[in-house]
């Protein structure tokens, strides 16, 4: 059964300073990333949270599409401001900020798969699509877009079954979408304080990696690369080390864990 997201609660459950009290909430729409984009462009403060009960056209890294049913999951997009020096550090903070939250929610501790998927044992929970534009025309402006599988069941959905789970799975019981959704955007704004003060998530999102000592497929736009993911480099990039002992820095890109 579903519910319709509970607005006064949230505010209600919401710590923050800043992040999220400009609020635009949206029944159905098609991306929240959209609607963050145009709202940044327009000037919307640093802290504007986007939140959409359903999302119809959602995606997910490398143009992948990502599934919102009505009044089950979170589908959000925050718009930030940072000073360029901490792009890095945006996209280790907000699937940081998940994990806090889910194990703060549902008692359990989710891992990270490089570069920022957030998974239950080998299925991913919640993902992170990060968009900026640092050189336009508007002020500069950050979207980070989190969608987490709350209280639907990935299981019927042929093209995500074998690879999706959600906290309603993992649980067995409905969660919380309103504290769940406070609760990130609360680690959130804590871990940007801190990097704002010189204090880098690093260290923390490194030890979440589920994907450093593993074998892993590393794809992007101009080739791949197959070993062991022997590390993470200070500005989040993966060292694969390959058979012939080539190690391959990976920059950006799509990771597969091999067995």
């Amino acid at each position: 059964m579903t519910a319709a997201f509970d607005l006064s609660r949230f505010h209600a459950l919401l710590e923050t300073r800043t992040f999220g009290r400009n609020l635009i909430f949206e029944p159905s729409v098609g991306s929240t990333m959209d609607v963050a984009r145009d709202s940044a462009r327009r000037g919307a403060p640093a802290g504007t949270l986007v939140v959409a009960d359903e999302q119809t056209a959602g995606r997910g890294r490398l143009g992948r599409s990502w599934v919102t049913p009505p009044g089950s999951n979170l589908a959000s997009t925050l718009v930030l401001r940072p000073r360029a020096s901490l792009l890095r550090e945006v996209a280790m903070m907000a699937p940081l900020a998940i994990c806090h939250a889910v194990q703060d929610m549902a008692g359990i501790r989710p891992a990270i798969k490089w570069p920022n998927d957030v998974i239950i044992g080998e299925k991913k929970v919640a993902g992170v699509l990060i968009e900026s534009d640092l050189d336009g025309p508007e002020a500069p402006w950050v979207l980070v877009g989190a969608g987490i599988n709350v209280n639907f069941d990935p299981r019927e959905y042929e093209e995500i079954r074998e690879i999706a789970t959600s906290l309603r799975v993992e649980t067995g019981h409905e969660g919380d979408r309103e504290a769940l959704l406070a609760s990130y955007v609360h680690d959130f704004e804590r871990l940007y304080r801190a990097a704002e003060e010189g204090e880098s998530p690093f260290e923390n999102w490194r030890e979440r990696l589920a994907t450093v000592g593993r074998h892993v497929r590393a794809q992007w736009g101009g080739g791949a690369a197959e070993g062991v993911a022997e590390d993470v480099t200070e500005d989040g990039a993966l060292v694969v080390r390959t058979a012939d002992g080539e190690a391959i820095i990976v920059e950006a890109g799509d990771v597969t864990l091999r067995a």
